[in-house]
């Protein structure tokens, strides 16, 4: 497995396991191809998006952004915000880990001071995935736990 950019012809792939997601109740936001490029590939504010590559098989994918004044998830501007997508078949494989040794660095180069994670408060597997990278929950609201890493 290698950690590698996103590039757009890995949105193929990267839609259809968030499809796989969304079939099986882990995932609410759409899961299309325009959404995908769109939301990760080409998003404002990126710093970076990452996908774990199986030979040629993406296995998962991590995006960072920058969070700009009024940014819909209310996180404070200036901090990252990360989102994390592991293809079902490839969960328990040490993905995730080695996606956020990838975007921390990002987070350094870029000078960003802390990363908020926002998720489902019914999605333990991503709760406990944070809480394992060492994010802690800072705010609660409407059903969202928002998680936070601080860069030190």
């Amino acid at each position: 497995m290698i950690i590698r950019d996103a590039v757009v012809g890995d949105v193929e792939q990267m839609s259809a396991f968030l499809k796989e997601l969304t079939a099986s109740g882990k995932r609410k936001s759409p899961d299309d191809e325009a959404f995908v490029a769109a939301h990760y590939i080409d998003a404002p504010g990126k710093i970076r998006c990452s996908v774990a590559d199986d030979e040629g098989s993406v296995l998962g994918f991590q995006s960072l952004q920058r969070a700009e004044d009024g940014n819909k998830w209310g996180v404070e501007p200036g901090w990252g915000v990360i989102g994390t997508h592991i293809r079902p078949s490839a969960a328990r494989r040490g993905v995730g880990r080695a996606l956020f040794a990838v975007s921390r660095k990002a987070a350094e180069v870029a000078s960003i001071t802390a990363i908020d994670a926002t998720i489902a408060a019914d999605n333990p597997e991503a709760l406990a995935y944070y809480e394992a990278m060492g994010f802690r929950t800072y705010r609660t609201s409407s059903g969202l736990i928002c998680k936070c890493f601080e860069i030190t």
